[in-house]
């Protein structure tokens, strides 16, 4: 069974910096497109970032140039530095695994991790 779980998000001020952690088991861990999704309130979740198996990344137009995804395959952890954060990048923040068998896709989240930025 796939878990994941999210930490580092909290309440910063605009122009700040936070790291994001999702640690991941019960996975073939380097198998996997990790991503970083976010939905803020009355809002459809939205990809911000992801990172495949072969480690190329993909960043939403929003965040790009700001965020940065990387992982550690050797501690089945994916990371995501948020720079100059804005308020308009408040937000739930989850993580998420994803894989494909044949034509099938799935996908598995984490809980979930809050960030908040203050003007």
């Amino acid at each position: 069974q796939v878990h994941l779980v999210e930490s580092g998000g909290g309440l910063v001020q605009s122009g700040g910096s936070l790291r994001l952690s999702c640690a991941a088991s019960g996975l073939l861990f380097e198998f996997y497109t990790m991503g970083w999704y976010r939905q803020a309130p009355g809002k459809q979740r939205e990809l911000a970032a992801l990172i495949t198996p072969a480690r190329s990344t993909n960043y939403a137009d929003s965040v790009k140039g700001r965020f940065t995804i990387s992982k550690d395959t050797a501690k089945n952890t994916v990371y995501l530095q948020m720079n100059s954060l804005k308020p308009e990048d408040t937000a739930v923040y989850y993580c998420n695994a994803k894989r494909w068998s044949g034509n099938s896709e799935f996908n598995d989240w984490g809980q979930g991790t809050q960030v908040t930025v203050s003007s």
